[in-house]
């Protein structure tokens, strides 16, 4: 199976890079947004996941991969809505901000700048290579 690529998006006062890492694992949970939700169901283990904190910094600190694919998700007895589980990978060196993002033209369609609401999105091989690239890691890190 061919590895999809992600990005989501949390709010660091919420859930940080930091909590994340020390976890060493999450339930990426409590999802209520049904494009998201769809999102969510089409993760395959092994896809890498672009970790962005939102709100407060709005800058991509890490990667990390799915570990579980759709479950039911834990917060809701409502069965519509699913979480994944995702394990941390690798820090970026340098965080790469929204702006930056924005700024680069070969980014300027995916999904964070064209529906900035949405938490968890797709994102293709080479918009994920190019962040990657920009937070100082090889694609492949």
């Amino acid at each position: 199976m061919t590895t999809q690529y992600w990005l989501v998006k949390q709010e660091p006062e919420k859930y940080s890079w930091e909590d994340f890492v020390k976890d060493r694992r999450t339930d990426w949970d409590g999802v209520r947004n049904y494009q998201a939700r769809n999102n969510l169901k089409s993760m395959a283990a092994g896809d890498r996941v672009l970790f962005y904190a939102s709100v407060t910094g709005k800058v991509v600190r890490g990667v990390a991969t799915v570990s579980k694919t759709a479950y039911p998700d834990p917060t809701t007895d409502d069965d519509r809505w699913v979480a994944v589980q995702l394990k941390p990978q690798v820090e970026l060196p340098h965080p790469v901000s929204l702006e930056q993002i924005k700024g680069t033209p070969a980014l300027a369609e995916i999904a964070l700048l064209k529906q900035s609401r949405l938490s968890v999105m797709p994102l293709r091989k080479p918009e994920f290579d190019r962040i990657l690239k920009m937070g100082g890691l090889a694609p492949g890190s």
